[in-house]
């Protein structure tokens, strides 16, 4: 096996490595903790907390692009689960989303 080709492999398997480490993260909920079976799940749960999540939270929990993130929330929580999101700027310039209610 060529150096290129055994590279390649081993970049490939830590980046695997790095995705199962991402997938087994544990969000906490109330004090219990439990894994999410999804990222829709782990977005959902972020979104129900009291002081909701940014988009930066959205990101590490999912690994999705910002672009991917606002689909996710207008198509599937607004439009296909109906829920009410809520948005909101704080004076830092960061804006949270929440699921009303």
């Amino acid at each position: 096996m060529s150096k290129s080709i055994k590279n390649v492999t081993a970049k490939s398997r830590s980046k695997q490595s790095a995705n199962m480490q991402r997938k087994k993260a544990v969000v906490k909920l109330n004090g219990a903790s439990s894994e999410p079976k999804s990222k829709h799940e782990a977005v959902l749960t972020l979104l129900r907390r009291k002081q909701g999540a940014s988009l930066a939270e959205i990101q590490s929990a999912t690994n999705w692009q910002a672009h991917s993130i606002r689909g996710f929330l207008s198509g599937t929580v607004k439009k296909r689960l109906g829920l009410k999101l809520q948005s909101s700027k704080a004076k830092d310039g960061e804006r949270r989303y929440a699921i009303a209610g």
